[in-house]
């Protein structure tokens, strides 16, 4: 029970049941101690001080690991002075922390989990129809972990990943300048080497025009001197 709480003989006599019915669910995956009513059974440190949750949960290996703590409010107990007193605390623990309220008491819950920055691993509603008590899971912290010791673990680094994950793209060698050059010296060569095919031919071809420019032989001369 709340040090700064006295709730009514029924309020009470519900908030004990409904500790006895969690801890029936919360045995088949942890070892758990209660303390209902005025029962001191449990204890978690806060700092210099022993708190007593409704529900501790340890782990059933021989290291009893604290692995969440529970608290179970009525109608009358979901208020500033206790979110502040004992909310705040277990949810600063390494531990989870799993709140359990009324359906009518859900939206007060949340607006004091905001105001006060608690941060609460599952917020539940029940509610009891004749010899049965329900439950209804409202939220859940994401990637929630049975244990915050190992949400609190540092993030491993990401720059090699952040490196692999943009390669920087190669760039194209650039084609080399005489290649685009050569068409262009090739084009050019070739009416420079038919000029000079050109030029013997032609030379040729001035010759036999030279030798029929040569006076014929006055062989008819010679003959008259004879006669």
């Amino acid at each position: 029970m709340s040090p700064i709480l006295v709730r009514p003989v029924r309020e009470q006599f519900e908030h004990d049941r409904v500790i006895r019915v969690l801890q029936a669910r919360y045995k088949r995956k942890y070892e758990v101690a209660i303390n209902p009513g005025a029962e001191q059974n449990a204890s978690v440190s806060v700092g210099d001080n022993a708190m007593y949750p409704d529900l501790v949960l340890y782990t059933t290996d021989r290291g009893r690991k604290l692995q969440a703590t529970v608290e179970v409010e009525t109608g009358e107990s979901v208020n500033t002075l206790e979110a502040m007193a004992e909310w705040g605390p277990f949810s600063r623990l390494r531990a989870g922390f799993h709140l359990y309220v009324p359906p009518n008491s859900l939206d007060t819950a949340r607006r004091l989990c905001a105001e006060h920055q608690i941060v609460a691993t599952e917020i539940w509603t029940y509610h009891t129809a004749a010899d049965q008590v329900r439950f209804t899971m409202v939220y859940r912290e994401p990637e929630a972990a049975p244990g915050k010791a190992v949400k609190s673990a540092p993030k491993p680094e990401a720059k090699p990943v952040k490196a692999e994950s943009k390669p920087v793209p190669a760039k194209p060698a650039p084609k080399p300048a005489a290649a685009k050059a050569a068409p262009v010296k090739s084009a050019a060569a070739k009416p420079a080497a038919a000029k000079k095919a050109a030029k013997p031919a032609a030379a040729k071809a001035a010759k036999p025009a030279k030798a029929a420019k040569k006076p014929a032989p006055k062989k008819p001369a010679k003959a008259a001197k004879r006669r």
